[in-house]
């Protein structure tokens, strides 16, 4: 049995628990459970992440020096930084670990709500809704059944509203929290500072995924994204 059929098990049998609750949307719930499960698993990388742009952060007075120091040798710079780094045990690429051990599970998720059969058998997830719209459909099946404000049209519609209002609030907050880590990083990796500074825009980026994306993928997404908001403004305060 390979991991999708295995998968496609798992969630049915979730939203065989969730239906007194949810009814016919207790698959779309299943996916957030499933989304939670995940977040949990990853949530001691998280902390990790934050203890060390926190302790990042209370490295830039020392960096400050070097910079003074080295301020006509940009190489010798780079290496007294990557240095103080490793002296204290602080690494600057530590923030991306929880997301890229995230992506399995939303790459699992896509496949299985983009294909009607798995492992020879008919998916019968795709049979499944979030309200009138069908897990496996994406926004532009929603506009061509009903409009932009018939059923299913009107559930992407909410969901929209969900990530603009996350996305902002993630946006301030990330604002706040990496301003001083992107100088740092940039000192250390050339280049990956930039990086760091486009990082309070990637909610933004929700909006096209969730259009994009099957609906139980975006489900994924929302979720996810919703929780890393709470999860910073918890871990960063």
């Amino acid at each position: 049995m390979s991991v999708f059929s295995v998968f496609v098990h798992l969630v049915e049998r979730f939203a065989d628990v969730l239906e007194p609750l949810f009814h016919a949307s207790a698959a779309a719930a299943a996916i957030i459970l499933f989304t939670a499960l995940v977040r949990l698993l990853v949530h001691p990388l998280s902390r990790a992440a934050a203890r060390g742009q926190k302790a990042r952060a209370a490295l830039q007075p020392r960096i400050a020096e070097l910079r003074g120091k080295h301020a006509r040798d940009p190489e010798k710079l780079q290496r007294a930084v990557l240095e103080l780094h490793a002296e204290e045990k602080v690494s600057p690429l530590s923030g991306c670990l929880p997301s890229l051990l995230q992506a399995p599970a939303f790459l699992l998720l896509y496949y299985v709500f983009s294909h009607s059969t798995i492992g020879g058998e008919t998916n019968g997830l795709l049979t499944h809704r979030l309200l009138d719209a069908p897990l496996g459909d994406r926004w532009t099946d929603a506009l061509a059944a009903g409009g932009m404000f018939g059923g299913a049209g009107l559930v992407y519609l909410a969901l929209f509203a969900v990530v603009a209002a996350v996305a902002t609030f993630g946006y301030r907050l990330a604002r706040r929290t990496t301003a001083a880590s992107a100088a740092t990083v940039e000192e250390g990796t050339p280049g990956l500072g930039a990086v760091v500074k486009v990082m309070p825009f990637l909610s933004f980026f929700t909006l096209v995924t969730v259009a994009v994306v099957p609906l139980a993928a975006a489900l994924y997404v929302v979720t996810s994204t919703a929780w890393s908001v709470v999860e910073r403004a918890v871990l960063y305060r």
